[in-house]
């Protein structure tokens, strides 16, 4: 079984809620739109319960929610229990009430790593980068994240990179990742720490054709970066993405959204995602043969695979020795 008690036993929830408005997630549905954050007193008391126990070693796996930076409603309309009726907090782009700051969530870090009995208070439930990026501040904040509160890797969810993909999702474009990325890598040399992030990526979502799949092969190949796991698209009743899975529309705009449906087509979607495991390399090159992109099957740098090499070439390179008579003891027999 998964050991799931192991994972959330040392870790504390500090708010409820999520404003990401990602298409294919329901949590907004279960927990709310709003933020429901916990008070500091409130999560003082539950870390210092956790160092009385017998078996904490010192380390608190996540203070978090559904989104770790979410820690204060969005905007003052979240603050007298509403929200925006035509507009998206972060997508296509941060809305202008948008409260970005991340002092809150700097000081519940702070206060429970300064804890008697605490070395170390980790972020595991990831982090939303697009609404830290709209912080103007938003370098002091990763300074402390990545020195303080980083177990080596950093979970954040791009989920895909093709723009006809991340719209439908309602998520940040391949630009604002590419940011940071960068940002996070120049945040680890100023803290001399060599600290990865780790993406979660999906395929076959409303919108993503074998191109749109292709493309993010190529950027994971550009960024050098080989997921060990690939979400495949599942509908989640009450999303958008489940609706634009079933109708083929896009319920918002009633735009025509193209659907993968195909066992074969979503096989081949999820193997480009992890296009160096052998085991996939069947799927990819039928993907980039039907896409007409055998430009990325070669021995180049850019290639996603290599050539396969017919046996018989192999054996009649073997057999260009010539011979030196029948082996010792093999002689013709009489005639």
């Amino acid at each position: 079984g998964v050991p799931a008690l192991e994972e959330v036993k040392f870790s504390i929830t500090a708010h409820r809620g999520c404003f990401g408005g990602c298409a294919f997630c329901a949590l907004a549905s279960h927990q709310g739109r709003i933020i429901q954050p916990r008070s500091l007193a409130s999560i003082i008391r539950e870390a210092r319960l956790l160092t009385d126990l017998a078996d904490f070693k010192g380390y608190i796996h996540d203070v978090g929610g559904p989104t770790a930076n979410f820690h204060s409603k969005a905007c003052s309309l979240q603050e007298k229990g509403t929200s925006c009726k035509d507009r998206q907090c972060l997508w296509p782009s941060p809305c202008p009430r948008l409260k970005t700051g991340h002092g809150s969530c700097l000081e519940v870090l702070k206060s429970v790593r300064s804890l008697p009995g605490v070395k170390k208070v980790f972020i595991r439930s990831g982090i939303r980068y697009d609404y830290l990026l709209a912080d103007g501040g938003c370098d002091a904040f990763l300074s402390e994240l990545v020195t303080h509160h980083v177990s080596g890797q950093l979970k954040v969810a791009p989920e895909h990179i093709s723009k006809n993909v991340t719209d439908r999702m309602r998520k940040s474009d391949r630009e604002t990742f590419i940011k940071f990325k960068k940002k996070f890598e120049e945040a680890n040399k100023k803290a001399g720490k060599k600290q990865f992030l780790v993406p979660y990526l999906m395929s076959s979502h409303p919108g993503s054709t074998l191109k749109d799949a292709i493309e993010l092969a190529e950027f994971l190949r550009d960024i050098r970066y080989q997921p060990e796991q690939v979400q495949d698209f599942i509908p989640t009743p009450g999303t958008l993405s489940a609706c634009m899975y079933r109708t083929g529309l896009d319920p918002l705009t009633m735009e025509s959204v193209y659907v993968p449906k195909t066992p074969r087509e979503k096989a081949m979607q999820r193997a480009l995602l992890q296009y160096r495991n052998p085991k996939n390399r069947r799927l990819v090159e039928q993907a980039l043969r039907l896409e007409g992109r055998t430009d990325l099957i070669g021995n180049g740098p850019q290639c996603l695979i290599r050539p396969v090499v017919a046996v018989g070439k192999e054996e009649g390179k073997k057999g260009t020795k010539r011979s030196r008579g029948p082996a010792k003891g093999r002689g013709r027999g009489r005639s």
